[in-house]
């Protein structure tokens, strides 16, 4: 009996003894409470916008139900102080309190160094503010960048640029890996819409008013008037206070300010501050409007919310869900050692002992970087970039337009995913002085240095340029007096220095004398330089000064075999081979003082040269004439580096001069005809044809219009005539008043007390025939004919006593 009771109470403990053998599934509990850390400066337009934002979105955190299930959300905060150093020891202090993620921090200078420290520990650095562009996750894998980078803001920048049409401009910024890296991104930008950063003015952090004003006063010196500041929202503001008392804020002047500006002005836009901004562009970050982002703002209304707080207030929101999503897949969250940091006792010296590496970090920035659906209250998470374009002015500021990466660019739309290209537009914008006409954007530098100018030193035909000795600027000639009117026409004064490229021996190669402005050793040069496409894509030409060349009668010397001559260092070599085909054994390059000897020996049949060489030649060698028609081609003009403004307001003066007849007086006076002038008609105009070579035809049109003249007169009378007899032969009742009786009892006809004389009345009716038109008249005609006819019958029908009368 005991026996059997015993079996079952052993299988009983059997089977207890197996289940425990059997694995179970064990679930982590979720921890009661999860820390991120947040690394700013607290006192910072930034910062205190930050702090606000991070610790209300904790708050909102905690209170939503559907987030991290009942554990609690903390926030370690601490302040950097605008401090590198400090940077470092903050970031250090705040890994040693085991947070999981990291909000900023918000120096870009900083994010570098803890971007290192957190690649270490597998801590994700989710960073609201450091926007370098160079800051990127191929370099940190844990950096998470939860703000656009300065490498959109840029390209916003160049476009706004080159919508108003400039292409230089000076760049003011901060010293640091924020400003340089930032720079860096803008000279790309620029560079690759052919506009260029000219001058850089770079400030160290910290800078006061007096290094402001030494800034700003050597910017002053400079050409370009487009001034790009990027700054802080803490030092940017004494750049435009130091403007404001040097007077740059004065119309002519350009002032374009990175979303810094936006940022101080959304913080605290104060009328003193406003005052001294006057015309001043800016930058914001875009963030479209929603429920969420309303309500924030008016919570936030009190201290200042600009928009770095609302990607703060996102950046707490994003790790929230990524730490919800890593305790729902069942992770916990646990620290180790690491090895590296213990070693050789340096823990007890640094206390790197504290620094724990987070287990479950690689997990978490996976979570990070899938959220690419979450919506904040700046809009979709990862969305493509997108900036307001604000014009401060009055008491507050104003937008102009958008620009969206997404989009292409600039448009007076709102950024919107189903839109289509950006229209580049923008409303108007009011610029510093009070104006709405765009500036010019740069003027001639008032640094004392003059425009270095080179000329050639030609050694034949000096009319057009070379050498003067005897001159105050060491160059004379038909170029020089063309460059020199050009510059008087200028708004602005342009001092110039003027100097000689060629040893005076033989004529210059013009190639080399453009790919020295082309390499900056000259600023321009002056002198016959004809525009041609090789030429072309290194400099920039002004308006072409003379329009055509002397290319004579191609196709009949193309056709033949025979040799062409052309000038040394002429472009015309290139033209003849590359455009028209001539093989270059049928060329000859000639100085021109062979011309007349190449001509009349045989050596070449026929010279192709530019118009005013030619009519030099032809002026002192009257047995030579040009063929065929002339051929028109770029002509001359000045050249300039690329890109440089001074080529397009050259080129609006020389349209002026050919406008108001000094080019053609400029030409005359160097250009004119020497000694063969008297037998012009006779030689080189042979060819041409005058007024006297169509007086056959002129005498065949002549008589021609005599003749019909004459037929056209006789028909005319022909038919007056005609018309005046049937109008003789018609009864005008009023023609004929009736009788009247005078004092004697005699009768007089009213009607012949006004006669006038026939010849008269004939030679008006006459004229008034002749301007009536022929349908008219035959119109009349046959009115006249019908009631004539008509009149005759009535006559015949009424009897003689019909038409007789008694006086009474």
């Amino acid at each position: 009996m005991d026996k059997l009771k015993a079996g079952p109470l052993l299988r009983l403990l059997c089977l207890v003894c197996i289940g425990f053998a059997l694995p179970v599934p064990v679930f982590a509990a979720r921890p009661a409470n999860v820390s991120i850390g947040a690394l700013f400066t607290f006192d910072s337009v930034i910062g205190r916008s930050a702090k606000g934002a991070i610790e209300l979105a904790v708050a909102d955190v905690n209170r939503d139900a559907s987030v991290l299930n009942g554990t609690y959300l903390s926030v370690v905060e601490q302040d950097t102080k605008c401090s590198g150093f400090l940077g470092i020891i903050q970031g250090l202090q705040l890994m040693e309190k085991k947070v999981v993620a990291v909000v900023g921090p918000q120096s870009s200078g900083i994010g570098h160094v803890v971007s290192h420290i957190v690649d270490e520990l597998r801590i994700p650095l989710l960073s609201f503010a450091a926007t370098d562009p160079t800051l990127t996750s191929s370099q940190y894998p844990y950096f998470v960048r939860a703000a656009h980078s300065d490498l959109s803001q840029m390209a916003a920048v160049a476009d706004v640029v080159t919508y108003f049409s400039w292409r230089e401009v000076t760049a003011i910024y901060v010293d640091n890996d924020y400003g340089r890296a930032a720079l860096d991104a803008l000279g790309e930008q620029l560079q690759s819409r052919r506009s260029r950063v000219s001058y850089r003015a770079p400030f160290p952090p910290g800078a006061g008013r007096a290094a402001f004003t030494d800034l700003l006063l050597r910017v002053s010196m400079m050409e370009s008037r487009v001034i790009v500041v990027h700054a802080s929202p803490d030092s940017g503001l004494g750049i435009f206070a130091a403007a404001h008392s040097l007077g740059m804020m004065s119309s002519g002047y350009v002032w374009i300010a990175t979303e810094w500006l936006a940022a101080a002005l959304d913080s605290s836009s104060s009328v003193s501050t406003v005052g001294m901004l006057q015309g001043v562009v800016t930058l914001r970050q875009y963030t479209p409007d929603s429920d969420a982002k309303r309500s924030l703002m008016s919570r936030f209304s009190q201290s200042g919310m600009n928009a770095y707080g609302l990607f703060a207030y996102d950046a707490v929101w994003m790790a929230a869900r990524a730490i919800d999503q890593l305790l729902e897949d069942g992770s916990n969250v646990t620290f180790s050692d690491d090895a590296r940091l213990v070693a050789n006792g340096s823990t007890t010296r640094l206390r790197l002992g504290a620094l724990k590496v987070f287990d479950q970090g690689e997990q978490l920035l996976g979570k990070l970087t899938t959220l690419v659906n979450f919506t904040g209250v700046t809009g979709r998470a990862l969305a493509g970039p997108a900036y307001e374009v604000l014009n401060v002015g009055g008491t507050g500021v104003r937008r102009v337009g958008y620009w969206s990466n997404a989009t292409g660019g600039l448009s007076v739309a709102k950024p919107d995913a189903d839109a289509g290209e950006a229209n580049q537009q923008l409303h108007s914008v009011i610029w510093p002085g009070q104006t709405s006409r765009r500036p010019r954007g740069w003027v001639f530098p008032n640094n004392g240095k003059a425009l270095r100018m080179g000329v050639p030193y030609r050694t034949t035909y000096k009319q057009l340029v070379s050498r003067d000795a005897s001159g105050p600027d060491g160059a004379s000639g038909y170029c020089v007096d063309v460059f020199k009117a050009a510059v008087s026409l200028l708004p602005y004064p342009v001092p110039v220095a003027y100097e000689l490229v060629g040893d005076g021996v033989k004529n210059p190669s013009y190639g080399d004398l453009v790919q020295r402005v082309a390499d900056g050793w000259l600023d321009g040069a002056v002198g016959d330089i004809s525009i041609v496409t090789n030429r072309t894509r290194v400099v920039d030409f002004t308006q072409p000064y003379q329009l055509s060349t002397g290319i004579q009668g191609l196709d009949g010397l193309i056709a033949s075999s025979d040799p062409i001559g052309f000038q040394v260092g002429s472009f015309a070599k290139s033209y003849l081979m590359q455009e028209l085909g001539v093989p270059e054994s049928r060329l000859r390059e000639l100085a021109i003082n062979d011309y007349a000897a190449s001509l009349q020996n045989g050596a070449v049949a026929a010279i192709v040269d530019e118009l005013p060489y030619v009519q030099l030649f032809l002026s002192t060698n009257c047995q030579f004439r040009t063929v065929g028609q002339e051929f028109t081609k770029s002509g001359w003009g000045f050249a300039f580096p690329r890109d440089s403004p001074l080529a397009v307001d050259l080129s609006t003066a020389i349209l002026t001069l050919s406008e108001n007849g000094d080019l053609q007086r400029i030409h005359d006076k160097w250009l004119s005809p020497g000694q063969c002038a008297s037998s012009d008609a006779n030689s080189v105009g042979a060819d041409r044809l005058s007024l006297s070579s169509f007086w056959g035809l002129f005498l065949i049109c002549g008589v021609a219009c005599f003749i019909a003249l004459l037929i056209f007169f006789f028909r005319t009378l022909r038919q007056y005539f005609r018309y005046h007899g049937h109008a003789a032969n018609e009864v005008d009742p009023d023609a004929f008043p009736p009788p009247v009786m005078d004092a004697g009892g005699s009768t007089v006809a009213g009607r012949m007390s006004a006669r006038r004389p026939a010849r008269l009345t004939s030679i008006r009716d006459l004229m008034t025939f002749v301007d009536m038109k022929e349908a008219e008249v035959k119109r009349r005609k046959k009115m006249m004919n019908e009631d004539s006819s008509s009149g005759s019958r009535l006559d015949r029908s009424a009897g003689p006593s019909s038409s007789s009368f008694s006086p009474v």
